[in-house]
């Protein structure tokens, strides 16, 4: 994953004016950093600390990294666009040393600091206070704008909350108690978001990259076409399976375009699809990379840590939904190729599957690893994805096209620690976010705020959010946005009886949603670029390709047995029924099942896969409304079987 595109709020390609061109001394200490930074996330989730002959306090390795991550930024990142001069100005290395000292103190004091953190010592909220506008002005520089104000709003708030009316009024928080708590505090900079970043999502961004070094990416991409590229639609149908199987290690929806995208797109457009729908493609099949196990991304880490369940758990619930998401996208893909009259490719001009078998190990054995070790043995996610690494790095030596070279691994391992740069400054601004939560009690009352402004209607609160969701993922990475509902909104749903893991996941899936939803669409505007099309119509074109994602949320609230909260019959019939309302919906949204459909039966089968997903089971009039749903539909794709042959 290279860094420009580890962070959803980066768009692409525009390295070139975020980033310096160093010279040879600031480049080398640069290089060193980003190479520290992943060797030490990996050692930290090896645990080889406790092999030192001394204890080391997590918080103290935390401080460590980001001393190197702030420290990194200030050199490689631009202080504004326009910069053109070569090296880095006095004003960075100045921020650098600065950095190198709020982060030092907690490094070299956090065994004597952690007996007394509440005091108000000045030389601590001096440092905290630098500290605060040194994480702000680092995330400016790496994302932005709209995740500092963010974080400046949460901190006026708690410093300012006696001015705001209702029960959002509460007494001020002192400047001092403020910064040194959102300093030293394990619900400010040094909480759990950070400590997701840097000992879990580090290994998997590194074993990503590793793979992507050994060739995986490749072998992917072959498979996908051995197995697919012969059917209508085949180059389609082979992003879709390919983008699903580089999101188990990736978890970033716009790593996936751009590693993916340029390979699967022009293979569309070649073979009859038009750009703007390529694009729509290859962006939904990307984006369900952050929702499709075994590995999700940052949120679904941050997930199992505000619940207090294993990962295993949060990954057994995102099954199934995930699932149906690429069921719908599949089925979509094959109508339109049916409607667009495109066939497979030549069976001469696919990669043979007996060949790809034997490569295939450098991708099949490392997540079986990672798999095993992660549920078979319970093992921390992190040393988890260390195990996938270390089990690449023993197989792929065995065949010549996926031997890496020593440039390769090593290129590996910066790009790990560049992307990490930019996710450490994102998560120590949700650090902040956090922070002033706790410390103004927001959190706690703005659950209220909600219930009552929902007028306790758990659809009216599920829509408000769904809306703030997408809102705020217009310009921050999902994680934050997970973060901040986490903590304002997710005590809400709960306290209004939704499954706590069912609330979660909405939150996730309507954060995620923002990189497929127009106008502000990260993953749609890189697919965009590699087609060459026009952006509004590849947005709309996505939307419409990704719409069970909008609409299977709300049917894990109200029939959690979609997340496996329930019995097993349950669980089958909540599963059979939704797949079965995905593909009359998916022909409503295409107009096409054995020819074109148009008008009111388009309309009908769109309302009537609408109507078999959310009418849960229960009841005589529900039992009603679905047998009639499916009847009617039944009638409906008789009709069309029957007339297939006749212009509609």
């Amino acid at each position: 994953m290279s860094s420009e595109h580890a962070i959803e709020t980066t768009e692409p390609g525009d390295s070139s004016a975020r980033y310096r061109s160093l010279t040879p001394f600031p480049a080398a200490i640069e290089r060193t950093l980003v190479i520290a930074l992943a060797l030490l996330g990996a050692a930290w989730a090896l645990e080889l600390q406790h092999y030192l002959p001394f204890a080391v306090f997590k918080e103290q390795y935390l401080a460590l990294m980001i001393v190197i991550a702030l420290v990194g930024v200030f050199i490689r990142v631009k202080a504004r666009s326009g910069e053109q001069r070569a090296g880095v100005p006095w004003y960075d290395w100045v921020a650098a040393v600065a950095s190198a000292i709020v982060g030092g103190y907690v490094l070299v004091n956090y065994r004597d600091l952690v007996y007394d953190l509440g005091s108000l010592v000045t030389h601590r909220y001096i440092l905290g206070a630098i500290a605060v506008v040194l994480v702000l002005e680092a995330t400016r520089r790496a994302t932005g704008w709209t995740l500092v104000i963010l974080g400046l709003l949460f901190i006026f708030y708690a410093k300012f909350s006696s001015l705001f009316p209702g029960v959002l009024n509460v007494p001020d928080t002192d400047w001092r108690r403020l910064a040194i708590y959102l300093y030293l505090d394990g619900n400010g900079m040094l909480g759990l978001p950070i400590q997701v970043t840097t000992t879990i999502i580090v290994s998997f961004i590194l074993f990503g990259r590793v793979l992507y070094a050994v060739n995986g990416d490749k072998v992917l991409t072959d498979f996908s076409l051995a197995t697919m590229g012969r059917y209508r639609g085949g180059p389609a149908k082979t992003a879709v399976i390919a983008s699903s199987l580089f999101g188990t290690i990736s978890g970033s929806a716009v790593s996936n375009v751009v590693m993916d995208g340029p390979i699967t797109i022009p293979m569309m457009k070649r073979n009859g699809y038009p750009g703007h729908l390529a694009a729509g493609i290859e962006a939904v099949a990307s984006t369900g990379g952050q929702i499709m196990p075994p590995v999700m991304g940052i949120t679904a880490f941050l997930i199992a840590e505000f619940m207090s369940v294993p990962y295993a758990d949060v990954v057994l619930a995102a099954v199934i939904p995930a699932v149906l998401y690429y069921v719908s996208l599949f089925i979509q893909v094959d109508l339109e190729a049916a409607k667009l009259g495109i066939a497979g490719l030549r069976r001469e001009d696919l990669p043979r599957l007996s060949r790809i078998s034997l490569r295939g190990l450098v991708f099949v054995i490392p997540i079986g690893a990672l798999i095993y070790t992660l549920f078979a043995e319970n093992w921390q996610p992190g040393r988890a994805a260390m195990a996938g690494v270390i089990a690449t790095l023993i197989v792929a030596p065995i065949q010549p096209s996926t031997r890496p070279s020593f440039r390769g691994l090593l290129s590996a391992i910066e790009e790990t620690g560049r992307s990490i740069l930019d996710l450490v400054v994102i998560t120590l601004v949700a650090g902040i976010v956090i922070g002033a939560l706790q410390v103004s009690g927001l959190s706690f009352n703005f659950s209220l705020v909600l219930i009552s402004f929902a007028g306790e209607s758990t659809l009216v609160l599920l829509l408000m959010t769904a809306v703030i969701c997408i809102i705020l993922g217009m310009g921050m990475p999902t994680g934050i946005i997970y973060v901040m509902l986490a903590v304002l909104v997710a005590p809400a749903l709960e306290k209004m009886g939704v499954v706590p893991i069912a609330a979660h996941l909405f939150l996730f899936y309507f954060g995620l949603m923002s990189m497929v939803t127009p106008p502000v669409c990260f993953a749609t505007f890189a697919a965009a670029s590699i087609a060459k099309a026009d952006f509004w119509r590849s947005g709309w074109s996505g939307m419409r390709l990704a719409v069970v994602a909008y609409v299977v949320p709300f049917i894990m609230v109200y029939q959690p047995e979609l997340v496996f909260a329930g019995s097993a019959v349950g669980i089958v019939l909540v599963t059979a029924k939704t797949t079965l309302g995905i593909l009359v919906m998916t022909i409503g949204m295409v107009g096409y099942l054995f020819r074109p459909i148009h008008g009111i039966a388009r309309v009908a089968m769109g309302a009537l896969g609408l109507l078999l997903m959310l009418t849960p089971f229960g009841g005589a009039f529900a039992g009603v409304l679905l047998g009639v749903s499916l009847v009617a539909a039944l009638a409906l794709c008789t009709w069309e079987w029957r007339h297939r042959g006749v212009v509609a």
